[in-house]
């Protein structure tokens, strides 16, 4: 990027100031966009416990009640880059309060639905709509708060965003056995009712966004199939395809292929189109593609693991839901402190870039200590680390989100924002699938190594143990012999399973581990926080 067009980037101090000193509710306003992020968050996998339940209800096979979850990442994945766009063109506000009466409205609806073609609808429009309030809850922030409390400002928000993903299947769990599935969805009326009367009370757009919307401008109808096929069709795949066996399916090789195709067209596209629906100029920022990278890392990293941890403990280690989802509460709690710690040291113009190489160490000391979890591990073994983890993710988070968009000019926040949350939420996509293609390989080639090595005469002695002989005073105990011989070999054989997925577990998080260590001295990349010199800007 050329140094004229940095400078005509650069935000004016004056402007700055006047917008910081007009926003006294700031943090009401961080609170009315928290409460709708968390229900945007919240929606994604606090309904995962309930599908057992409404496969009954809708009478579905395994294969199609995952749709419930596939439509909504897909839509949910495609609108997120195209917030900015539209925010420009019709107001913020008034897009994050449609998108949240639309959020609200299709969560009655899956609440109420009859059929699982009505579900998969609802949930797609549920999707769509929540993709704004990511994306405009950061711009929103980082427009109300001064340099200095930016990263404040994104700890109080983040802590929605973080714990989110981990309360969601433990309150789905509570919910669906004490109440009805149907409470997953009906839960987002009441409160997003009171996200909409703050934001409608309380957010206000900046004057430069009314000017750009009264200016308008031309629709970039190419940029728009090809974000549509690109994103879509990847997230289709990468949620699909491991039931499909990936490329041995032709429909993922030709899906695989679109969506390829789609992303070139889109980024030669987007690059030379006056108004673009995805600005890829920004990435021409240092600071902001490298902070996109920490993000990408750290989402691929947090939403695999959440994948991963709830699994390992309710199929191995016996856990319910709420038991599972207590003891990874520690990682809330831990995210929790540590992002008002780094926020709070932010204020006092500390550089915080450090703290990322810090959040890297925690979060890879942690991932090495579930590397050597087994199936006896206590319940403070499996604490502790996601503790840990927590407090490392909390420290990476707040100070990568400010990093990323306090190098972007005002007039551009929109699009650095949805282009910022598109990656974030592809490395969360990526992560999930690639830890459950991982997993089930691993687990194939320990399970093939364990059965090589299990003694053939160990298996023989037990198939012939106390046979009786005909005529014998046992020998009418027979069939209750012979079905103990079975349960046995059984016991034996889903042992030889456990074990199997154990080590995969293992090998999963050692990488992930080894992953981390390498992104630890990121932070050395990252330009200092111009808030912390007390300059508003570049």
């Amino acid at each position: 990027m050329e140094l004229n067009d940095m400078a005509a980037q650069a935000p004016d101090p004056g402007l700055t100031a006047a917008a910081h000193a007009a926003s006294p509710h700031k943090w009401l306003i961080a609170l009315a966009v928290m409460l709708g992020t968390t229900l945007e968050v919240l929606d994604t996998s606090i309904i995962n416990v309930a599908l057992p339940h409404m496969q009954g209800t809708f009478s579905a096979s395994v294969d199609e009640i995952a749709w419930v979850l596939t439509s909504y990442l897909v839509a949910n994945g495609v609108m997120i880059p195209m917030t900015g766009w539209i925010s420009s063109r019709f107001g913020r506000k008034r897009y994050f309060l449609f998108s949240m009466s639309v959020f609200v409205g299709a969560s009655a609806l899956c609440g109420a639905a009859h059929s699982l073609t009505q579900m998969v609808i609802f949930r797609l429009l549920q999707g769509a709509a929540g993709a704004a309030m990511i994306p405009s809850s950061q711009a929103i922030l980082m427009e109300t708060f001064p340099p200095e409390e930016q990263q404040m400002g994104m700890a109080v928000w983040g802590m929605g965003l973080m714990t989110a993903p981990i309360l969601g299947p433990t309150l789905g769990g509570w919910i669906t056995d004490n109440w009805n599935w149907r409470w997953n969805f009906y839960i987002n009326l009441p409160l997003g009712a009171i996200a909409f009367l703050m934001v409608f009370v309380f957010v206000h757009d900046p004057p430069f966004l009314r000017e750009r919307r009264a200016r308008g401008g031309h629709v970039d109808y190419l940029g728009i199939i090809s974000l549509v096929l690109s994103l879509g069709l990847l997230q289709i795949v990468l949620d699909r395809g491991q039931r499909a066996d990936w490329f041995a399916s032709p429909w993922v090789v030709y899906a695989t292929a679109i969506s390829a195709l789609s992303f070139i067209t889109l980024a030669h596209r987007e690059l030379h189109f006056s108004d673009p629906i995805v600005d890829l100029r920004i990435l021409g920022e240092r600071s902001f593609t490298i902070a996109v990278v920490v993000i990408v890392g750290m989402s691929f990293v947090l939403f695999g693991s959440l994948l991963l941890n709830p699994v390992f403990l309710q199929e191995l280690m016996g856990y319910n839901a709420w038991r599972a989802g207590l003891v990874q509460a520690p990682r809330g709690l831990g995210s929790m402190f540590s992002m008002m710690m780094v926020g709070q040291l932010a204020r006092t113009r500390i550089d915080t870039r450090k703290f990322i190489g810090v959040g890297f160490t925690f979060v890879a000391i942690s991932l090495w200590a579930m590397s050597g979890w087994n199936l006896q591990v206590s319940m403070w073994a499996v604490i502790w680390p996601n503790a840990i983890m927590g407090l490392g993710l909390g420290m990476i988070f707040p100070t990568a989100s400010a990093a990323a968009l306090s190098c972007v000019a005002r007039e551009r926040m929109g699009y650095a924002s949805s282009l910022f949350n598109m990656m974030r939420n592809t490395g969360a996509a990526v992560g999930i699938a690639y830890m459950t293609n991982v997993l089930i390989s691993q687990q194939q080639i320990h399970q093939s190594t364990l059965v090589e090595h299990f003694s053939v005469f160990d298996a023989w002695r037990l198939s012939n143990m106390a046979r009786p002989q005909a005529g014998s005073p046992s020998f009418n105990y027979l069939p209750q012999i012979v079905s103990g011989q079975k349960q046995g070999l059984g016991m034996i054989y889903g042992a030889i399973q456990a074990q199997a997925a154990m080590l995969s577990f293992n090998d999963i998080y050692r990488m992930l581990a080894i992953v981390m260590i390498f992104l630890i001295p990121s932070f050395l990349l990252l330009q200092r926080n111009r808030a912390a010199d007390g300059i508003s800007g570049h």
